[in-house]
């Protein structure tokens, strides 16, 4: 294949502009011996003869002719690329990856990824459902870019491999079957739960979350049933078969259809029908919601929008349980022992 050299093209595109040697010299700042041994060495590189003498000028050949047609197409491709680097840089266009939770999805994936089609559309985010410890180990082996997970099943923000920032303290809601004794109770705190049947998966995140909740409000969860689909749980729920936490941003996926009922309730009808979801009061648990990157990577302008998107979904999702730990990455360094 030949040698095409992009700085000695354009010197025979302006060749062919300005007509004479003396005239592109001028233009490119250059001396007419300069542009002649560049044009010369062009030459001897493609194999083809590019100029011949016409009285006393040259003339660019049918090769020369030839060559600049391609090199049109060469040249109005590096514009191109040189538009999408700068929004690159500028984190406007390019891909990030992101793997997240399933409730985080919707609740914070998804209007994230919607406001920055509006806002930067050359900015592809692809998604990758995972489980909050399997998306830390899709961000190690550079599977994704971004890992959205729980704070409880991350690694320790000392951890050097990572940056971490805290999104959301999202709260946990209690679901009762609407005949429930304590349905209307006011004021529920979740040890009054402490003799009910309970739903929650057997294993898993949200089972430690489940029962870590209950023990710090003095109990250990009976678990009558396990199930992880936030819809079966709700169904049973509503079939009278026990008691369950729902996270607030499981709502936002859509889970029973709900509706705010009245102060320190919610009702719904549909799949949600059967079901009084109940705010706590004084120990209602949270679970905490981080973003998490490669160490090093904090300042990659496309990553920065993203993050930028997801923290208002938070704020957008849960105002005053958004960013409980600052705007800033938590970073430290550790010296190796």
């Amino acid at each position: 294949m030949a040698d095409w050299d992009i700085k000695k093209l354009r010197i025979l595109r302006t060749l062919q502009e300005q007509g004479t040697v003396t005239a592109t010299a001028e233009a490119l700042h250059m001396t007419p011996s300069a542009v002649s041994q560049q044009l010369t060495g062009l030459a001897k590189a493609l194999g083809v003869t590019l100029l011949e003498a016409h009285g006393r000028r040259v003339r660019l050949t049918g090769a020369a002719q030839l060559v600049l047609r391609h090199a049109e197409a060469v040249f109005a491709q590096l514009e191109r690329a040189d538009a999408e680097l700068l929004g690159y840089l500028q984190g406007d266009a390019g891909q990030v990856r992101v793997g997240a939770f399933s409730t985080a999805i919707p609740a914070l994936v998804v209007p994230a990824v919607q406001e920055l089609r509006r806002t930067h559309p050359g900015l592809s985010v692809v998604v990758r459902e995972a489980e909050a410890e399997a998306a830390y180990e899709l961000l190690a082996e550079g599977s994704v870019d971004l890992a959205l997970s729980l704070a409880a099943h991350a690694p320790t923000p000392r951890d050097p491999k990572f940056s971490r920032v805290a999104l959301l303290a999202d709260p946990l809601d209690v679901a009762l079957p609407a005949g429930h004794p304590l349905a209307g109770e006011p004021g529920l705190r979740l040890a009054d739960l402490a003799g009910e049947p309970w739903i929650f998966g057997s294993s898993g995140p949200w089972s430690q979350i489940t029962t870590t909740a209950c023990e710090n409000a003095g109990f250990v969860p009976e678990r009558a049933h396990a199930a992880a689909d936030w819809n079966a749980i709700w169904a049973m729920v509503a079939a009278g078969m026990g008691v369950a936490l729902v996270p607030r941003m499981a709502m936002a996926g859509g889970i029973g259809a709900l509706e705010r009922g009245g102060p320190g309730e919610r009702g719904g009808s549909g799949p949600g029908s059967g079901v009084a979801l109940r705010v706590l009061s004084g120990d209602q648990p949270r679970r905490h919601v981080v973003a998490a990157v490669r160490r090093g990577s904090e300042g990659a302008p496309g990553l920065a929008r993203v993050l930028a998107a997801l923290r208002q979904a938070a704020v957008d999702q849960a105002p005053g349980e958004a960013g409980a730990n600052g705007p800033g990455w938590h970073t430290q360094t550790i010296q190796p022992s």
